[in-house]
């Protein structure tokens, strides 16, 4: 494989479609809209296509996953808050056999307990967690690395 034929899918969770409004001391102040765009360029720059999808309904991601997530190299999944509950998401991305990286503007560590535990996390390739839209572009670089070294 080689990087200009990445294609990437960007899973992204409940109340997502909210940033930039709802609590920036957490999330920040660049909206969904602003962190999709500079993976678009990232994307275009590393010759990956990015789709990307917001929902704030389980099966809906479920869906994607089996529908479109599926069919893409490798995945940046932002599940929000279904990090730490949805046993359904999970079984769709072991199901879907697509490496993927979790990634979180926050570092949950650093939030409240029930943050702490990732159902997602021990089938990703890797976490990238509390550098607000950073983590987004970190995570796309290294599932490009990690991608185009055919592991």
């Amino acid at each position: 494989m080689t990087i200009s034929d990445l294609s990437v899918g960007v899973l992204n969770g409940p109340n997502l479609d909210l940033l930039g409004t709802r609590e920036p001391e957490f999330y920040g102040e660049a909206g969904l809209n602003g962190i999709l765009s500079a993976l678009d360029e990232l994307g275009t720059a590393l010759g990956a296509r990015v789709t990307s999808v917001q929902s704030n309904h389980e099966g809906e991601l479920a869906d994607w996953i089996r529908d479109v997530g599926s069919r893409q190299d490798g995945l940046l999944v932002n599940a929000a808050g279904y990090t730490h509950t949805s046993v359904v998401l999970r079984d769709a991305l072991l199901a879907a056999e697509v490496p993927f990286v979790e990634v979180h503007l926050t570092n949950i560590w650093a939030r409240e307990p029930f943050r702490h535990h990732s159902l997602l996390s021990d089938i990703a390739v890797g976490v990238v967690s509390g550098f607000g839209q950073d983590s987004y572009l970190l995570g796309m670089r290294a599932l490009a690395t990690h991608l185009r070294s055919g592991k």
